[in-house]
């Protein structure tokens, strides 16, 4: 299986100390080297980042082909862009990504977007988790993911919690 993330999913869990469940759904991410900085980035507000370094399952990998995409620069972030790209040129199972724009594009292109939510649903289904809203409110509180309160009402009736 071959699984492209975008920013939002790795750095969410590593905020949260939640990176494991990645690999345990996953086993492999790859990343393109925008995700990569802006996952750095985090060190700079303290987070600890040992555990992503340390992540040999998270590979990084350089998209080939932006040019196909150069024409959606203005509506993406960089991170975006690169994930998209790198998801279409290794015929990816999965790309992970939250941002609304984002994913409407992967979805035209024609990929299987996931979000942290779709994530945590699966990680449920699959036994690795036994509650999801409560990892959803160490996300809202300990790492900002926002998620409306009008989701998280759905949500619970989804998960049945």
């Amino acid at each position: 299986m071959i699984v492209v993330s975008d920013t939002s999913p790795v750095a969410n869990l590593i905020q949260i100390d939640r990176l494991d469940l990645l690999h345990q759904l996953y086993h492999r991410i790859l990343i393109p080297p925008t995700v990569y900085q802006e996952i750095k980035v985090l060190e700079t507000f303290g987070i600890d980042l040992a555990g992503f370094q340390a992540a040999n399952w998270i590979e990084q990998q350089i998209p080939a082909r932006l040019d196909a995409l150069a024409s959606l620069r203005a509506d993406l972030d960089s991170g975006e862009l690169e994930a998209i790209a790198l998801a279409l040129e290794t015929s990816a199972d999965w790309i992970l990504m939250d941002e609304r724009a984002g994913t409407r594009v992967a979805e035209q292109r024609g990929l299987r977007p996931v979000g942290l939510l779709g994530v945590l649903i699966r990680a449920k289904n699959q036994g690795f988790i036994d509650e999801v809203l409560p990892i959803v409110d160490e996300l809202r509180t300990m790492a900002g993911f926002w998620v409306s309160d009008g989701l998280v009402i759905k949500l619970r009736r989804l998960v049945q919690e």
